[in-house]
């Protein structure tokens, strides 16, 4: 997990930041060093039960909330929505949560437009970590460098934080030897990945990629809508066949019914 998250440690300063999907660099001049925290914010600390909190409509009435909170760290995706009424079955713990740049253009207009918003909406996520895929493509480094300053600027207590593109480019090349050669992997599986090595536990919520539940039940595609993703980008059939075979061995374990009450 050294090169998890890029750090001061790791990329030094006047050194030039390859893309991982690119044949191309970025240097790492003094403004974005100092953007970069000393050491992995992760590393060295000691992660009993984690939990990785997907966005499928299988949580909807889930009750899970609880359970999840509990966790000593909680992974979400994409800035899902965890307060009011989906509280209940999400919680509201986070520490980690994904950002993909798409959603800071399409929701908040690239921040020229909805900062506030998006700092208000930022809020619930407490004293959370964002991570983004700066250096994946060309395309994401100003907007991930925008988030950052957003929340630097006015000291919100979530911080954000990059993907370093070793990272992802490693796990890329891992996961395409078990067969998950898609343009991309999900954040989804990224994020497991990440919680298998830092955590001695993991159990995942809310990874269910059916339109059905395992009673027969009708469910959107997201506990919070029904928007369906762009098809072709992701391997997501091949990569819940991997899930599947890692909760068959006991890597993770898979929730895929309602919670019990605590």
């Amino acid at each position: 997990m050294h090169n998890f998250v890029i750090s001061q440690n790791n990329t030094p300063l006047g050194s030039n930041m390859s893309y991982e999907t690119e044949r191309t660099s970025f240097p790492v001049e003094k403004g974005i060093f100092q953007m970069l925290p000393v050491s992995q914010p992760f590393v060295g600390r000691s992660f009993n039960q984690c939990a990785v909190v997907g966005n499928g409509g299988i949580l909807k009435d889930s009750l899970c909330g609880a359970e999840i909170d509990k966790s000593d760290f909680v992974f979400r995706c994409n800035l899902p929505p965890i307060t009011g009424k989906f509280s209940k079955d999400v919680g509201n713990k986070t520490n980690l949560v994904t950002v993909n740049p798409s959603i800071i253009q399409q929701k908040y207009g690239a921040l020229n437009v909805n900062k506030s918003t998006f700092l208000d909406n930022m809020a619930a996520y407490g004293e959370a970590f964002l991570i983004l895929p700066a250096f994946s493509f060309r395309r994401n480094t100003n907007i991930s460098f925008d988030v950052y300053h957003a929340l630097h600027g006015l000291k919100a207590k979530q911080k954000a934080v990059f993907f370093h593109p070793k990272y992802l480019k490693n796990l890329d090349q891992f996961w395409r030897t078990k067969g998950v050669k898609a343009f991309r992997l999900s954040s989804g599986l990224m994020i497991i990945s990440a919680a298998i090595e830092l955590c001695d536990s993991v159990k995942l919520y809310g990874f269910w990629p059916f339109s059905k539940t395992t009673n027969g039940t009708p469910i959107s595609h997201h506990y919070y809508d029904n928007v369906l993703p762009k098809p072709g980008f992701h391997a997501m059939p091949i990569e819940y066949r991997e899930i599947l075979q890692l909760h068959g061995k006991g890597i993770v374990k898979l929730q895929f019914s309602k919670c019990e009450p605590s």
